[in-house]
């Protein structure tokens, strides 16, 4: 079975709906960043303060790695579609969602405390996802709006899965 890779902006939802899919077809689900932290003992920001090189390496690592699995979910980090060869492993054996949610969503209730590339400033989205919604649509198979309900997207994404078989 492929795996369910989501990708998006931060705070479009990859975590929560992750985790409401494995819940509702029984897949595991693997959080990248959550991954990294545990593997590394460190936190995100802590990572961070090596550079923004240091973590997109690790990321890297633990992209090529977990692609590897199959019938898993996996919500990457929002910076994630930043190198190719990260997309080319996720797809391999992948079926790639875009959770793309309307940035000014985002903005109005976004924690970025945890989120070293926000550095404490949500108006930084509008910049990051100038940069990345491109990338975010060459890259996906399926892309998903996450405006109405996490309840709808999951149903989404477990219609878009079922085309796929096992």
């Amino acid at each position: 079975m492929k795996n369910i890779v989501l990708i998006g902006m931060p705070g479009c939802g990859k975590s929560t709906i992750g985790e409401m899919l494995s819940e509702r077809i029984k897949m595991t689900f693997i959080d990248i960043d959550a991954y990294i932290e545990t593997s590394t003992n460190l936190t995100i920001g802590e990572i961070f303060k090596d550079g923004e090189t240091v973590f997109r390496d690790l990321e890297s690592t633990a992209v090529a790695y977990l692609s590897e699995k199959n019938a898993i979910i996996i919500s990457t980090g929002g910076g994630v579609i930043k190198r190719h060869q990260n997309m080319l492993n996720l797809k391999k054996n992948g079926i790639i969602i875009y959770i793309n949610r309307p940035i000014e969503n985002i903005v109005t209730d976004i924690d970025v405390d945890g989120r070293p590339l926000l550095a404490k400033d949500s108006t930084k989205l509008y910049r990051l996802f100038k940069e990345r919604n491109s990338l975010y649509k060459r890259y996906c198979d399926h892309e998903v709006i996450n405006i109405r309900s996490m309840d709808e997207v999951v149903n989404n994404i477990v219609q878009i899965y079922s085309k796929y078989g096992k």
